[in-house]
């Protein structure tokens, strides 16, 4: 391991020196007084700090990222120096058809807000400069989060970090402010991301032979790797809490602590980038699709509570279950409305793979207290009560489910919907209403559903619809493995 010979520039130098040399200087990202020295705290890098690490050649370059429909960091690099002179100021610039292609960056129709037809033109990043970070896994580099915006002035709507926006500004409007903590899971394997291209993805090692859950063997297997990401992800910001083993071999999930529900939303995808280019340099690949084999998938369930703007837990209350009033309509509204919403909960053809009885994915939309086979699962006591949706997959846009869980809540106020009885014992043979099995299903729930429409936008509503129609055109054109093996001879 490449060990501290100077200060922070120095350590920073020396990182660009290979792939080596950055394992080396992400792990010394665990020493707190390095992230002190650098200007990094939770709160983020100020545009201060940055100017004088960029005055001291120690920064000089600021990726500037927006968000895509598919949850993925999509953006351009730009000097330091450009970066403060016109980028602060003034924004910058992309194609508008970032949010409206597929995972393959196709361009394809159906889409209101770009197309061939209006020439494909530019929209506005503006750098959200309270998300301003380093990037430590890679040499001299800094990172900030925009919000996108039209040309001529306004948000992009349909933009996901715009669609959770507003849901969080209806909150303000009653005086609450949303917290959110995700837990994402991914499988590691002992294969590049190189290697599993020019193998079609097939017959890859995982990082571990066999079910790790909890397993402190099993991690320690993984440990630099896991390390690595944790450590990289302080020297972002962000606050890790632990690493834990699950259940598919490979399987791994890194917690974070929680926060208002934007920032960690912009933290989640950051890690998702982060964990993946780590994972690279250290010859493995690792992948949060929601299912990627017949055992278990890779969920993200979201933690989320309400609190009043001046930081007061609202979710307590004298109620049955230690609840407030607001904590049983908002579990209700879940229950209502989220079969309509699903479809911004598991965006892709595979996400509907993983929910199988007796695979920790839910299938009955039912809730209960501390009850894993519930799609909500209620948590905590007291202060820290909060509602668990298990229904989002490692695949989910963060800013797009959350959005759906606060829509479908606050209907659930508005309305003052009861709250019925929870379920105890095993809801994947409850009678109880399903979660949808298909992306075409909760497209269609989607495009029928009052409150999507209402409560999100129509052009929201249109835009999303389309990308599921984009997943399924592109799925139904496909010829499988499963199709070859079937009937090649034997049809």
């Amino acid at each position: 391991m490449v060990r501290p010979v100077g200060g922070f520039a120095a350590r920073r130098l020396r990182a660009g020196a290979a792939l080596a040399s950055m394992l080396g200087i992400v792990l010394q990202w665990s020493d707190a007084e390095p992230l002190r020295e650098a200007g990094v705290t939770e709160a983020g890098l100020s545009l201060e700090r940055l100017r004088e690490l960029s005055d001291a050649g120690e920064v000089d370059t600021v990726l500037v990222a927006l968000t895509d429909l598919q949850g993925r960091l999509q953006g351009k690099r730009v000097t330091a120096r450009f970066f403060f002179d016109e980028v602060v100021a003034n924004a910058t610039e992309a194609c508008d058809y970032l949010l409206a292609v597929d995972v393959e960056m196709n361009t394809v129709s159906g889409y209101a807000s770009s197309s061939w037809e209006d020439g494909y033109g530019d929209f506005v990043l503006r750098p959200d400069l309270s998300t301003l970070r380093l990037l430590p896994w890679h040499p001299a580099t800094a990172l900030v989060l925009a919000d996108v915006e039209l040309v001529e002035g306004g948000p992009v709507t349909v933009s996901p970090r715009q669609v959770l926006r507003r849901q969080l500004d209806r909150l303000a409007e009653r005086g609450l402010t949303a917290y959110v903590g995700t837990e994402l899971e991914f499988l590691l394997f002992k294969d590049t991301y190189e290697q599993a291209w020019s193998a079609g993805y097939r017959g890859l090692t995982p990082a571990n032979q066999y079910n790790v859950d909890y397993s402190l063997l099993g991690t320690g297997r993984v440990e630099p790797v896991l390390r690595a990401i944790r450590n990289g992800m302080a020297g972002a910001g962000m606050y890790p809490e632990s690493a834990k083993g699950e259940c598919n071999p490979g399987q791994h999930e890194i917690a974070f602590r929680y926060a208002d529900a934007l920032t960690t939303c912009d933290n989640h995808s950051v890690y998702k980038t982060g964990a993946k280019e780590i994972a690279a340099a250290l010859g493995h690949s690792l992948t949060f699709m929601a299912k990627y084999n017949e055992r278990e998938g890779n969920s993200c369930h979201i933690h989320l509570s309400l609190r009043e703007a001046d930081g007061t837990p609202v979710m307590a209350g004298d109620d049955e279950h230690g609840f407030s009033p607001l904590m049983r309509h908002f579990i209700a509204g879940q229950l209502a409305y989220l079969r309509e919403l699903t479809c911004l909960l598991a965006p892709n053809i595979n996400s509907y793979k993983r929910f199988a009885e007796g695979s920790f994915a839910p299938t009955a939309l039912a809730w209960g207290v501390d009850n894993r086979t519930c799609a909500l699962r209620v948590v905590g006591h007291g202060q820290s009560l909060r509602v668990e949706n298990r229904i989002p997959g490692g695949d989910v846009n963060p800013y797009l489910a959350v959005a759906a869980m606060v829509a479908a809540g606050l209907r659930g106020v508005d309305e003052r919907l009861p709250l019925e009885d929870p379920l105890t014992g095993n809801a994947y043979t409850a009678a109880k209403p399903r979660v949808p099995t298909t992306l075409r299903e909760a497209a269609d729930l989607f495009a029928a559903s009052t409150v999507a429409v209402e409560d999100l936008g129509a052009d929201v509503v249109d835009h999303y619809r389309n990308a599921a129609t984009v997943e399924l055109r592109a799925f139904d054109a496909a010829v499988t493995d499963w199709e070859r093996v079937r009937g090649f001879e034997r049809l």
